[in-house]
């Protein structure tokens, strides 16, 4: 028990999350002999696999987790989305996100936060006592604050993020070496920080399980040849999971969870390349690049991962599908989708959802008209080029999925059973007694 938690003295209950970003249920919970702290938070409290989001990916998944709202409240649904009324597109960053984050909700109720290496937070807020952005950060000099923060990581060596070109390379050493230094350095972070012990709300995410994952995760589920150095890295989370865990004052509970699932990777697929193929799609030049790119006579285009978008009359500036045939079209390009398959004939899509059924909300006036959610193996993948091979294949053997997301929560009265991410804010809100109508999320409190 810290300085500050004797101090204090009265007796709020509060919550520690360590977040381990894009890391599979599965492969903590069927390997308890290798990593027996994760094994020993579900022993002594709760843990499950849980659902992510639509889409599950990163961009959109953090926003959702941090407010427990889907992204037509959060105004986020991937790491690019569209301006309305026009063709311009953006990467969503921290303000971006429109609806309130959990530690907002703390500090409202006087109550402190510190906020560390979370997804799309850039720039860092200024009304939490301490903030270090996470993943698509400029640099630390700006990502951290106050200004004693900056300095105290640095000390520790501490950066953003791996650098994932090494992950590019045959030999993975260096890319191994180099996660393990990333991982290392933000546990003394985390370490330090929770150590302060001066918050009631402390959020961290390790995003260096996600690089490792879209590097190395064949390597493990097919043996590969990396297999042993992907377990040894997963050792050293679990390692510092517990050491985390056993540095937390008794009036802590803790949450573990990831954002999203991961699979092995065998072909990445090029969905406006196959728009371009079927018809769906054409291009006013050469040489396009981006969105604003597309011809007048374009019915539909993508963006990652697997959201299709019709060029649709009153919504986009070209708009060549009339809003009286949406349905009609939509349908066809669902349809569609779910007939793809791959050059050795498996399905590529598993399922679509439609808009509707997805998002909901003041901002959901730019989400995808549908969202393939691919089966395990096939990356939907989009980019505005002509000429580009539909299925290829590149130097990443792992992406994400919308099932097997991990959730742990060291509490006795926690049940996880059909929770998704939704539920995670209103959970730990719960349990710190900070109040809130329980209209306000997607999700339900799992204590």
């Amino acid at each position: 028990m810290g300085l500050f938690d004797r101090l204090r003295g009265d007796g709020s209950p509060r919550v520690a999350f360590i977040g381990v970003d894009g890391v599979p249920y599965s492969l903590l919970s069927e390997h308890e002999e290798l990593f027996p702290n994760f094994a020993a938070i579900a022993d002594e409290g709760s843990a499950g696999e849980i659902s992510s989001i639509v889409p599950p990916e990163s961009s959109a998944c953090w926003p959702s987790l941090t407010t427990g709202m889907n992204p037509g409240e959060t105004g986020v649904y991937g790491f690019q989305d569209r301006e309305n009324g026009t063709y311009d597109t953006y990467v969503p960053m921290g303000r971006d996100v429109q609806a309130d984050r959990l530690w907002d909700r703390v500090q409202e109720a006087g109550r402190r936060a510190t906020v560390m290496n979370v997804p799309v937070t850039f720039p860092p807020q200024r009304n939490v006592q301490r903030m270090v952005s996470g993943f698509l950060s400029s640099g630390l000099e700006k990502a951290a604050y106050p200004d004693n923060v900056r300095e105290t990581l640095e000390s520790l060596e501490y950066r953003i993020d791996v650098n994932p070109k090494l992950g590019h390379e045959t030999d993975k050493a260096e890319f191994i070496e180099d996660a393990h230094a990333t991982l290392d350095a933000r546990f003394e972070a985390f370490k330090h920080y929770v150590e302060e012990d001066d918050w009631d709300l402390f959020f961290g995410v390790f995003m260096t399980t996600d690089r490792v994952n879209h590097f190395l995760f064949e390597e493990y589920e097919r043996d590969g040849e990396y297999r042993a150095e992907f377990i040894d890295f997963y050792r050293k989370v679990d390692e510092y999971i517990g050491r985390l865990r056993a540095a937390l004052a008794d009036d802590v509970t803790l949450v573990v969870a990831s954002d999203h699932g991961f699979t092995s990777l065998d072909y990445e697929v090029h969905c406006n390349e196959w728009l371009r193929e079927e018809g769906w799609l054409s291009f006013s030049t050469d040489e396009p690049a981006e969105l604003g790119d597309i011809a007048d006579e374009t019915k539909a285009y993508s963006f990652i991962p697997g959201r299709f978008y019709l060029n649709l009359e009153g919504r986009e500036p070209r708009g060549s599908v009339p809003e009286d045939e949406y349905t009609e079209v939509r349908d066809e390009l669902k349809a569609q989708l779910l007939e793809l398959e791959s050059p050795d004939g498996r399905p590529v899509v598993d399922r679509v959802v439609e808009k509707e059924d997805a998002f909901r909300g003041d901002h959901d006036d730019i989400a995808p008209d549908l969202v393939a959610i691919p089966t395990n193996g096939f990356d939907l993948k989009s980019g505005f080029k002509a000429d580009s091979a539909i299925f290829d294949t590149g130097p990443r053997n792992g992406m994400h999925s919308f099932d097997d997301t991990a959730l742990y929560v060291d509490h006795p009265d926690a049940s996880i059973e059909g929770a998704d991410l939704f539920d995670i804010a209103p959970t730990i809100l719960d349990v710190m007694d900070v109040e809130y109508s329980r209209g306000e999320f997607d999700g339900a409190s799992l204590v």
